[in-house]
């Protein structure tokens, strides 16, 4: 029971550092190093308090170096930044590899949608291009809305838009008009995102340390704190 208690206790204090990292990224732009070094130093504890053998850790070991490495290339095409990349190896070692999928699609979707609204407010807007304006508009918009509705769907295991897209086969008896509707889709949202991209007046910082902060606490509420507790009942 005492190792249960100690589980709780680190799980606490993993939200309590994932918190923070999101508070700092919101208001500085950047995480801590003493923070991310802090979640990666307690993860042996974790293993520890949850019985992880010889084999669960070195799966742990390789997943987080194999993190390292792919977000470590991110960073190098400028599209993550440092304390993201720490942040996101560190919960590595916490997360089992299904648990950390779970953290990785979220990421991806709470990350992509508030990129988009964000470029799209920081957009120059230039005289004589109302129309692409408008329809950059829509469709970040639009994508914003995708990604929250997906992002509620993982959260409450709902799936969401089944019944429309029935109606949408149904309405499209032909299969190559609905290909030819999803590629004219996706030629306007290429052609919206490249202006988006085209007219931002400086260089916009990706909120990922946000994104990961959220999965993670999402991942530990789904996943984690379920197991730690199943496992304290049958200890």
């Amino acid at each position: 029971m005492q190792g249960g208690y100690f589980s709780y206790a680190l799980l606490v204090a993993l939200a309590t550092a994932l918190l923070v990292a999101a508070f700092t990224d919101i208001k500085r732009r950047e995480i801590d190093n003493w923070l991310n070094a802090a979640i990666a130093l307690a993860a042996p504890l974790w293993w520890l308090a949850t019985g992880y053998g010889w084999l669960d850790v070195a799966f742990q070991l390789g997943l987080a170096l194999l993190t390292l490495f792919i977000t470590a290339l991110l960073f190098a095409l400028r599209q993550m930044g440092g304390g993201d990349v720490k942040l996101l190896t560190a919960l590595a070692l916490w997360f089992t590899p299904p648990s950390f999928i779970q953290l990785i699609v979220m990421m991806a979707v709470i990350g992509g949608g508030a990129s988009v609204a964000m470029a799209f407010l920081n957009m120059k807007r230039i005289p004589g291009e109302y129309m692409r304006d408008a329809l950059a508009g829509v469709v970040a918009i639009a994508w914003v809305a995708f990604a929250a509705i997906l992002a509620f769907a993982l959260v409450t295991r709902r799936p969401i838009g089944s019944g429309a897209v029935a109606a949408i086969g149904s309405a499209s008896p032909q299969p190559w008009m609905l290909a030819l509707g999803v590629i004219a889709l996706l030629a306007v949202c290429a052609v919206s995102f490249r202006h988006i991209l085209r007219r931002q007046r400086a260089r916009l910082p990706i909120p990922y340390g946000v994104a990961i902060s959220l999965s993670g606490l999402w991942v530990l509420s789904e996943q984690v704190l379920p197991a730690a507790l199943l496992g304290a009942a049958q200890g």
